[in-house]
């Protein structure tokens, strides 16, 4: 048997899908996670990753024209997946440069915003953000005080939005505020007068990421840059459905890596003469990880092939979310035990995806909430008041 795929879940691949796996693991291995604990240990961004990124073709690779390749849902997972097994903050990247800034254009901009950002952010060229949570309104997007009111073939923006990842180095935010015509999306540039993107300091976890505020203070914005095609909550809240089925997949890459330093630590690690494999209570916290990675993988793949048959449901997304999101901190902590005092160190790689989880096990909808969505799917109640 193969301990790192059980199940021979990879046979379930095509071959295009296999190669975006082994193209990106490659990556991953030789070319990213040889600086991540330096970056992780310092608080700042590999600045490589952006042009690297589109070198692979994996920025908004499930978008269609505009430089962007085309590809299938399930091959988007799979590359989510190996960058994740880099480091979350390396699949947050490419989560909201593709599926949240480049999304929201592609889904809601006019022809003339799409020619003008996606080729170069699908190439890294160009870095975009996504500007919906507020200091004060995150689980509630309708709350938000951020407001855009028109003056002529101008808007000004006000408001403050937080926890923005790549907010300090992006070329172009997509912030949404409330206007008398419902929630719309506009195109905020760096050099718009009263608009700043400090960046936030202090964190111990996605440390390898650059996390912003977006501070709006008066800001005039072009009406060719406001997104055309939506004024409601359904747009940004489509754009969250897009990254939060990359982080069903995402999740077990961090898993996946954290189980694998365990099992081969194990088989190397000697106590009373003994690897500590050959100890059946070692035994048993591999098995339980091992059987977790593999379920969350079948998962992740089951909700990939609907996306691409088109029957994916919103709700189905947060079940997975939910699902493999505890799996993968469960996995993490597990191996960080079997480690022992190791595993709180960056020599290997178990409590930094550990600590990257907590951050995810939050972001782009919380546990709570993505449990009482399947919780009001299965009864028709809803009780988030």
């Amino acid at each position: 048997m193969n301990p790192n795929d059980f199940l021979e879940i990879d046979r379930l691949l095509s071959d295009e899908e296999r190669l975006i796996k082994e193209t990106v693991a490659r990556y991953v291995s030789e070319k990213y996670l040889p600086g991540v604990n330096e970056h992780y240990e310092n608080g700042t961004f590999d600045s490589s990753v952006p042009e690297a990124l589109g070198d692979l073709n994996v920025l908004g690779m499930h978008l269609t024209g505009y430089g962007c390749a085309g590809s299938s849902a399930t091959a988007y997972g799979i590359a989510c997946m190996e960058l994740e097994a880099g480091d979350s903050a390396l699949r947050s990247f490419c989560s909201v440069q593709g599926s949240l800034a480049m999304f929201a254009i592609w889904k809601w901009g006019s022809e003339q915003q799409k020619e003008k950002w996606l080729p170069e952010m699908a190439a890294g060229r160009k870095i975009g953000c996504f500007g919906l949570t507020e200091p004060d309104s995150g689980s509630d997007p309708g709350s938000m005080r951020t407001t855009a009111r028109q003056d002529g073939d101008e808007w000004v923006v006000n408001g403050a939005k937080m926890w923005i990842t790549s907010g300090s180095i992006a070329d172009v935010a997509v912030v949404w505020a409330r206007t008398d015509d419902g929630v719309q999306g506009f195109l905020v540039e760096p050099g718009m007068e009263g608009f700043t993107a400090p960046e936030m300091h202090g964190k111990l976890s996605l440390r390898a990421s650059v996390t912003s505020e977006l501070i709006l203070d008066g800001v005039r914005v072009p009406d060719a840059n406001r997104l055309p095609g939506v004024q409601s909550l359904k747009g940004p809240l489509s754009c969250l459905n897009e990254a939060r089925y990359g982080i069903v997949w995402g999740v077990i890459g961090a898993a996946r890596a954290c189980y694998e330093t365990a099992l081969d630590y194990s088989l190397t690690r000697e106590q009373f003469g003994e690897p500590i494999a050959s100890f059946q209570l070692t035994q048993a916290k591999l098995a339980d990880m091992a059987a977790a990675v593999q379920q969350g993988y079948l998962l992740a793949l089951h909700l990939g092939r609907l996306k691409d048959d088109g029957r994916l449901a919103s709700v189905q997304i947060s079940m997975g979310k939910q699902q493999n999101v505890r799996a993968a901190l469960a996995v993490a902590r597990s191996a960080r035990s079997l480690l022992g005092a190791n595993g709180v160190t960056l020599e290997y790689p178990v409590m930094r995806h550990a600590n990257n989880l907590e951050s995810v096990f939050t972001y782009e909808g919380t546990d709570e909430i993505h449990t009482l969505s399947v919780g009001m799917a299965l009864t028709g109640i809803p009780a988030f008041r």
